[in-house]
């Protein structure tokens, strides 16, 4: 009986000794109500500050980083609050530059690690545009930080209204995109964010950072058709003659040879929605999750396929994007996706040196589009591929799911052997398959017809070799 007693007790010392240490160790809340008393905390550590619900204007700075977390272990409660950023912010030359080598311009810096900033809208107001391409809302370097329900809406690139037809930076492209996660970021939870893309640029994008989770995140942007531009009397595509930056394909609109724009085709004002850029300065960008995510009218929807890493996108859906829904790449995975196909391919698999990947897609509604026939472009080795839709009608009878293609997104590479070999397709749809040259060693399960590609097929193919 003693024993018993003697356990009960230690057992009860051991309960309430936890409980004094988790109390000892919360953080007192800071109530502040202004931005300069905000800004007194980004530097500490172990600090959980609450800034007033309202509105705040930054229309002046030190830094071309405007505002700089830098504190370890703390938590930005800015629920209810609304930071208004002037874009004339992003066109000083004369503010401090940051030390570690990038000259970007950004809003809010998060270099701090075992941060938490959660519930701030941000938008950027004026036509002012930057001084280089580089702008952005966020820039996240920290490891184990968390961006929970933060909302952004962009403005401020020019030139405004014509997307990526003159060029994607540099002259006189200036961008403003919305979160970049960036070397050396790890670990790194966007959680329920929402970008609303009404400048040129990208809403997410990755650059060298690992382990990064995006997860309940939602962007959207907007399209405009070629028949609005060219209805133009003034403006800066009425000034260049509607001559775009290139000729023949650009990002998923079709232009002359010679860069006329022409009737009929449609393009997306800003760029990708959530994208991995390969690399950092050659540190590689791997191993991400996009999950429960949306993406609406943007260039591309979700492009995992420039890392090589192989990255993960479960139960995502792309509506209405330009160029493709999703871009898959080397052991890319995808799994409960849905796209549609209206003015794009729902995905591709674009790289001839992409291999292993496998991807589940459900074709989404893709009538009443426009400038597209192609429902998914399969190239390179060993991938898993099942296709499928709710409704035979969702697809137009003129699209074709194609393999060894130069047609679509993606193969720059003018000296690539086209290839698509070892692949395992299981197309659950009535849209026919064609195979062109290069196709070999397939294995296909289709309810709709499975043909070659016809001589001229496959001419015309290769004549897209070069009209990248």
């Amino acid at each position: 009986m003693k024993k018993q007693t003697l356990i009960v007790l230690s057992v009860l010392v051991l309960i309430f000794s936890c409980r004094a240490q988790s109390t000892d160790s919360q953080k007192t809340i800071i109530e502040v109500n202004t931005l300069t008393e905000f800004r007194n905390y980004l530097n500490q550590d172990n600090v959980h500050v609450k800034l007033q619900e309202g509105n705040y204007q930054i229309d002046s700075a030190e830094k071309i980083r405007f505002m700089e977390i830098t504190g370890n272990n703390s938590y930005y409660d800015l629920r209810g609050a609304r930071f208004m950023v002037d874009t004339k912010l992003f066109s000083l030359p004369d503010l401090i530059k940051s030390d570690d080598g990038n000259g970007m311009y950004c809003a809010i810096e998060i270099s701090g690690n075992h941060v938490t900033l959660e519930g701030l809208y941000i938008e950027t107001y004026g036509d002012t545009p930057g001084r280089q391409s580089k702008n952005k809302i966020f820039n996240i370097v920290g490891e184990d930080v968390t961006l929970k329900d933060v909302e952004i809406r962009t403005t401020g690139s020019s030139p405004w209204g014509y997307g990526y037809l003159y060029g994607l930076g540099g002259n006189d492209v200036r961008k403003m995109n919305g979160i970049r996660v960036g070397y050396p970021a790890k670990n790194v939870k966007l959680l329920g964010c929402k970008v609303h893309m009404r400048a040129m640029g990208h809403a997410i994008f990755l650059q060298g950072s690992e382990n990064t989770l995006i997860e309940d995140c939602h962007v959207d942007g907007l399209l405009r058709t070629t028949d609005a531009m060219l209805a133009e009397t003034s403006g800066y595509g009425f000034d260049k003659n509607f001559y775009a930056g290139k000729g023949n394909y650009i990002e998923g609109t079709i232009v002359a040879a010679d860069g006329k724009i022409l009737p009929g085709e449609v393009i997306s004002l800003s760029e990708d929605g959530i994208r991995m850029y390969p690399d950092y300065n050659g540190h590689e960008t791997k191993n991400t999750i996009v999950k429960s995510c949306t993406v609406t009218q943007m260039r591309r929807g979700i492009c995992t396929g420039l890392a090589t890493s192989g990255d993960k996108v479960i139960d995502c859906v792309v509506r209405d994007c330009v160029t493709t829904g999703y871009n898959v790449g080397n052991e890319d995975v995808l799994i409960n996706c849905s796209a549609d196909a209206k003015y794009g391919e729902a995905f591709c698999i674009p790289y001839t040196n992409a291999k292993n990947a496998q991807v589940e897609m459900t074709i989404l509604d893709s009538r009443n589009g426009i400038a597209n026939n192609l429902l998914a472009k399969i190239n390179g080795t060993g991938h898993k591929v099942i296709i499928k839709t709710e409704s035979s009608e969702f697809i137009p009878e003129s699209m074709a799911i194609k393999l060894s293609v130069w047609e679509g997104y993606g193969n720059f590479n003018e000296n690539a052997t086209l290839h698509a070999t070892n692949i395992t397709l299981d197309n659950q749809t009535s849209t026919q398959v064609i195979k062109f040259k290069g196709s070999e060693n397939l294995k296909v399960k289709s309810v709709g017809k499975v043909r070659e590609a016809t001589s001229s097929e496959n001419v015309v193919n290769e004549s897209n070799r070069t009209k990248r």
